[in-house]
C-alpha cells in the first residue's frame, strides 16, 4: 500500500523513492523478518497451549526423533505466512494482479495445509486429510490461478512454455497450459511439503529459491533488462519481487525458532503454501523449467517418495532405508545437521545453475 505514496511524490519529492521495486522489496524483507521476531514467541507459545503432544512423530522413523522431537508443535507456517502478508501487502502496488493471485494460492494452500496440521494434531495420527481429496483441492486452486495468469498475460506467451538456454524455444500450449501450470504449482506444494522433515531443512532452500526467483521475476518483469538477457519479458510480474523479499525475512525470522533444536516445525501449513507461492511465482514469469533446476532438492525429495512406492508396490522391496531420502541418509548414519546443511550447500549450487540460464542463451 506504501506505493500509493508515491503519487503524492510531486508534493514531496522524497516519496518518489516508493516507486522502486528494489527499495520496496527490502521494506518487505525487514518488515516481515521483524514481524516474525517480534511475534514469534507469542505464536509459538500459543500453539504448544493449545497442541499439548504437538506434532505426532513417525514410529517407524529414526529413534532419535522420538526422544529429540516429541512434544514441539507444529502449524509454525502461520508464522511465515503472517509475515509474508503483512509485509506484501504494506510494500506491494495493490493494483498488480500477479499480487493477488500469488498470495490467493498461498493463503488457500495454507488452509489446506492448516486443517491437515489440525487433523493430525487433534487425533495424534499421520491421517490427515485425505491424499486424494487434498489434491483435488490443491488442482481446483491452481486452475483458477492459472486462468486468470493466461488472462493477464501478453499474447501467446501467456499460455507458452519457455524453455532455458534457448530463447527462440517456445511451445504454445495453448488450453493445455492451465493442466501444465496446475501441475507445476500443486507440484512444487508438495515436493516442498516432503522436504520438511528435518528442522531448518526445508526453510533455507525455500528461502535461496524465493532469492532467485525474486531476481528472476524483477528481471522478467523490465523490459530493457529483459531485452539485454534475452529473457521473455512479462509485465507485471516484477511486482512479484516484493513477495519473494517479504518471503526470504520471514523465513529468517522462522529459521530462528526453527533452528535445531527446533522450538516449533513449519507443518504442512508453511510447506504446501510456500511451495504453491514459489510454483506461481514460476508459471507467472515463465519459467516453469527452471523451477525445477533451482528446486532441484524439492524435486529429488518427491522422486525418492514415488520411486520407494513404486518399488514395494511393483516388487514388495524398498529402494531407500526410509523416505522421503533425507530420512534414508539419517538410516545410514548421517547426523542431522549434516545433511541439512548438506542439502543447503546443494540448493545454493542448483539456485546459481539456475540463475546461469538467465545469461547462456
Amino acid at each position: 500500500m506504501l506505493t500509493l505514496l508515491a503519487e503524492y511524490s510531486g508534493f514531496l519529492s522524497v516519496l518518489n523513492v516508493f516507486r522502486y521495486i528494489t527499495f520496496r522489496t527490502v521494506g518487505a524483507t525487514v518488515t516481515s523478518l521483524f514481524f516474525v521476531f517480534f511475534f514469534g514467541p507469542t505464536i509459538i507459545a500459543s500453539l504448544r497451549v493449545r497442541q499439548g503432544k504437538g506434532q505426532p512423530i513417525r514410529e517407524d522413523g529414526p529413534a532419535s526423533h522420538l526422544l529429540t522431537k516429541k512434544g514441539t508443535p507444529t502449524m509454525g507456517g502461520l508464522m511465515i505466512l503472517s509475515g509474508v502478508l503483512v509485509a506484501t501487502l504494506l510494500w506491494c502496488n495493490p493494483r498488480n494482479v500477479y499480487i493477488w493471485v500469488v498470495l490467493g494460492v498461498t493463503i488457500s494452500f495454507g488452509a489446506i495445509g492448516f486443517y491437515d496440521d489440525y487433523l493430525k494434531v487433534t487425533k495424534q495420527s499421520h491421517a490427515g486429510l485425505s491424499g486424494r481429496m487434498r489434491l483435488l483441492i490443491e488442482a481446483l486452486i491452481a486452475l483458477v490461478a492459472c486462468y486468470v495468469m493466461s488472462n493477464i498475460g501478453v499474447g501467446k506467451l501467456s499460455t507458452s512454455l519457455t524453455v532455458p538456454f534457448f530463447k527462440e524455444i517456445v511451445f504454445d500450449l495453448g488450453f493445455f497450459f492451465l493442466a501444465f501450470g496446475a501441475f507445476i504449482i500443486v507440484a512444487a506444494g508438495n515436493a516442498v511439503n516432503l522436504t520438511d522433515g528435518l528442522d531448518g531443512l526445508a526453510i533455507v532452500p525455500v528461502m535461496i529459491a524465493a532469492a532467485t526467483f525474486g531476481f528472476i521475476a524483477y528481471l522478467a518483469g523490465n523490459a530493457i533488462f529483459a531485452n539485454y538477457l534475452q529473457i521473455h519479458f512479462t509485465p507485471g510480474t516484477g511486482e512479484l519481487a516484493v513477495v519473494c523479499g517479504a518471503l526470504i525475512g520471514a523465513g529468517l525470522g522462522f529459521l530462528w525458532f526453527n533452528a535445531p533444536p527446533a522450538q516449533i516445525f513449519m507443518g504442512d501449513t508453511g510447506s504446501l503454501a510456500l511451495g504453491g507461492l514459489l510454483g506461481t511465482i514460476a508459471v507467472a514469469t515463465k519459467h516453469e523449467i527452471v523451477l525445477g533446476i533451482v528446486g532441484g532438492l524439492f524435486v529429488l525429495e518427491a522422486v525418492s517418495v514415488i520411486i520407494q512406492v513404486a518399488s514395494f508396490k511393483l516388487t514388495g522391496k524398498r529402494i531407500f532405508l526410509m523416505a522421503p531420502i533425507h530420512h534414508h541418509f539419517e538410516k545410514l548414519g548421517w547426523k542431522e545437521p549434516q545433511i541439512v546443511i548438506r542439502f543447503w550447500i546443494i540448493s545454493v549450487i542448483l539456485a546459481l545453475i539456475g540463475l546461469s540460464t538467465l545469461k547462456l542463451r
